[in-house]
């Protein structure tokens, strides 16, 4: 039997998911481990390998196939646009993507004017404001602060992660609109979901019965 590798974004993530896959019994003590300087955790018995990456890495590696399944928040699913099967929300790391500025900015955006828009995720940002909204906006790509751009005068409105609207508050900016729910998802390959669908789909339907 091969193995079936799964690529886990790095922090939070991985742990909750962690927690999830003890409750169906996957285990992998050697992830328990946090000194460890392993890359690849093998639980020999059931076959399995894990490794740890960066958020936006995980959907290549499931899309060239270095790993079989991935778990990953669903905005990094949807800025990377790789090729792969979104089979299962995990039901945590729940947020939202949503444009963000002042209130001044919630007129520019109804009239459809022509705004700069700051945000580490253009690909989302294009195809909501061009795809959803029809609007031609400038999108001007960030990897710091977002909260900055609007303040300093970079752009009109952001769009980004919102969980509590705490830190816009603080900054005098609020959620003007939103843009699409997210949550921590599983990604499978396409070649993997025929070749182990047996396996895969197990994982799946024990997942769920945890979920509900």
């Amino acid at each position: 039997m091969r193995y079936l590798t799964f690529a886990l974004g790095k922090g939070r993530l991985a742990q909750k998911t962690l927690e999830m896959f003890e409750q169906i019994g996957i285990t992998c003590e050697e992830m328990k481990d946090k000194n460890s300087r392993k890359l690849i955790f093998v639980n020999e018995e059931l076959k399995l390998k894990f490794f740890l990456s960066k958020g936006p890495d995980v959907p290549t590696y499931v899309e060239y196939g270095a790993a079989d399944i991935g778990i990953v928040g669903r905005d990094t699913i949807m800025e990377e646009g790789r090729k792969l099967y979104e089979v299962l929300d995990l039901g945590f790391g729940k947020c939202n993507m949503c444009v963000c500025g002042p209130e001044s900015a919630r007129d520019l955006l109804q009239h459809n004017q022509q705004i700069r828009v700051a945000t580490k995720y253009p690909n989302i940002a294009k195809d909501y404001f061009y795809n959803k909204k029809h609007q031609t906006v400038e999108i001007i790509k960030l990897n710091g602060s977002i909260e900055l751009a609007p303040i300093v005068g970079l752009s009109e409105v952001i769009v980004d992660i919102v969980e509590t609207g705490a830190t816009l508050r603080e900054n005098g900016l609020g959620v003007l609109e939103e843009v699409c729910p997210l949550s921590a998802r599983m990604v499978v390959n396409q070649v993997s979901m025929k070749m182990e669908n047996e396996r895969i789909t197990k994982i799946i339907n024990s997942l769920k019965g945890v979920i509900r």
